[in-house]
């Protein structure tokens, strides 16, 4: 026992000593080798938790990645999507109709054979953005009447489906119930021209009991008859103009901007009078039954009013309208400035959206 007791107090002794630093020797590793690192113990419930949590961000992100493609799939057509839809891939032509008689809007050269004018830039402007060049593009010459059926007259007289009318073609309901029209590219008014003996006339009812010609189913033809004047329909204006002219009428009477260029032709004999009307003449481009080609017209539309660098609509008005407004007087000839337009339902990519 009295061993027992020594050792202990012995062994108390050495836990007393302070203890030093083993030695390179006393060490089976040498001191340029690093300390082992040693995984510190995860409790089992702290991994469960983690490994959840993985998972429910792998399942969010999974979900978010297929609610986009779900929405990029289902969604609004891309501007492909659109030219398939209004089958233009592959097509070598496009025929649009035109006004061929009225200066400064659209007149066909006899001599040359060649357009010219506001409408027929503004066609241009439209087949471009449509993926087609001039030399793809065919004018033909289309009648008032014939505008909503789409059918225009070749060179040969034979009637063509056209696939855009692009000829003073205001947009109302009636017409928007029947034919597909795009948004409009043109603000105008409705006007009376007169010869130049005539009196003042500062509304329709001063035609009351005279012979006023317009266009066939136009949008002045109605007004004539409320205001109690004696209506002549004609489908092609100058018809109009050479007939008042010559004595037949007392006055015509459409929209400002298609009379504008008689006026300043015929400047010494005829004079336009401003009717004071508030409701507008908005033009637009018939697509007839092809509804993917009228928001494919919208977005070349678009894409010309949003882009300040894009100046194909200013150069075309500053050509062909401006100068005519000097011989019209107090008569605006039409806006001068393109229509505001939104923006269509088209899909794009995200680095898309600041590209008009």
């Amino acid at each position: 026992m009295g061993d027992s007791r020594m050792d202990r107090m012995k062994a108390w002794r050495l836990s007393r000593r302070p203890k030093v630093a083993p030695t390179a020797e006393d060490a089976d590793v040498t001191e340029d080798e690093p300390p082992l690192d040693v995984d510190p113990v995860v409790p089992p419930e702290e991994r469960g938790r983690t490994l959840r949590l993985a998972g429910w961000l792998a399942a969010v992100t999974l979900a978010g990645v297929v609610a986009a493609w779900t929405i990029w799939a289902t969604g609004s057509p891309t501007e492909a999507d659109l030219r398939e839809e209004a089958r233009l891939v592959g097509k070598q032509e496009l025929l649009i109709g035109v006004k061929d008689d009225s200066p400064g809007v659209a007149l066909l050269d006899p001599k040359t054979g060649r357009y010219e004018g506001f409408d027929i830039e503004i066609a241009y402007m439209v087949a471009a953005e449509l993926g087609f060049s001039p030399r793809q593009v065919r004018f033909l010459a289309i009648e008032t009447e014939d505008r909503g059926r789409m059918q225009a007259m070749d060179r040969d007289g034979r009637f063509a489906t056209v696939d855009l009318v692009v000829a003073t073609f205001s947009v109302t309901a009636e017409r928007t119930a029947q034919i597909y029209m795009s948004e409009p590219y043109l603000e105008t008014e409705q006007t009376v021209v007169t010869r130049r003996d005539h009196e003042d006339v500062s509304s329709l009812g001063d035609l009351a009991g005279e012979k006023a010609c317009t266009l066939a189913t136009s949008t002045s033809e109605g007004k004539l008859r409320e205001a109690r004047a004696t209506p002549v329909s004609k489908n092609r204006i100058s018809e109009c103009v050479a007939g008042l002219r010559a004595g037949k009428y007392d006055a015509v009477t459409t929209d400002a901007a298609i009379l504008a260029g008689f006026v300043a032709k015929y400047a010494n004999e005829l004079r336009a009078h401003d009717i004071g009307l508030t409701t507008p003449e908005r033009w637009g481009i018939a697509t007839g039954r092809n509804r993917a080609l009228r928001t494919l017209v919208n977005l070349a539309l678009y894409r010309s009013y949003a882009n300040p660098q894009d100046r194909r609509w200013e150069k075309a008005f500053d050509t062909y309208l401006a100068p005519l407004q000097q011989a019209n007087g107090r008569q605006q000839v039409a806006m001068a400035e393109q229509p505001l337009i939104d923006e269509p339902d088209v899909r794009r990519w995200p680095w898309e959206r600041d590209v008009p």
